[in-house]
């Protein structure tokens, strides 16, 4: 399988680097299928932080990565809802895994996920709304085990 990483540089060498903020998944080297996904979040970068948009390239085994601990969430539903507003809190405290497959909270499932911490939604209406959503898929990988299995195919300018 390929996956893409968007950035404001080639990163042949994927390492875990501490975040100061939080994401949908939590701590980890952010990856998805969807090539216009990765470009969209290079320029991104590179608005904040200057340099050139690249999206990384890589190759995975799932079969030989079937050993990893991993959460996949197949729909936006009620335990992904959970799982990404802990993460986004800051107050997740469940099992960790090494590997996390699922739908990203876009700037646009963003703001439904912030209604929802407010209460202004109930967790069904959340779901609902989720559902008419556009939902791109994101791979995390999470611990340095994971990403011993990610390797590095090409970088290329955006």
């Amino acid at each position: 399988m390929i996956l893409y990483h968007g950035s404001n540089m080639t990163v042949n060498e994927p390492k875990l680097i501490e975040q100061n903020r939080y994401l949908d998944f939590g701590y980890g080297f952010y990856t998805t299928t969807n090539r216009d996904q990765a470009e969209n979040f290079a320029q991104k970068v590179v608005v904040r932080r200057g340099g050139k948009a690249i999206v990384n390239v890589y190759e995975i085994d799932e079969d030989a990565a079937a050993s990893l601990n991993i959460k996949r969430f197949n729909a936006p539903d009620e335990d992904w809802l959970d799982f990404v507003s802990a993460h986004r809190n800051g107050d997740y405290v469940g099992e960790s895994y090494d590997l996390i497959i699922g739908a990203v909270a876009n700037d646009d499932v963003y703001r439904t996920l912030q209604v929802y911490s407010t209460g202004l939604l109930t967790k069904e209406q959340a779901i609902e709304a989720l559902k008419i959503k556009k939902l791109f898929n994101q791979y995390v990988f999470a611990t340095n085990e994971a990403l011993a299995y990610l390797k590095f195919v090409e970088a290329k300018e955006v």
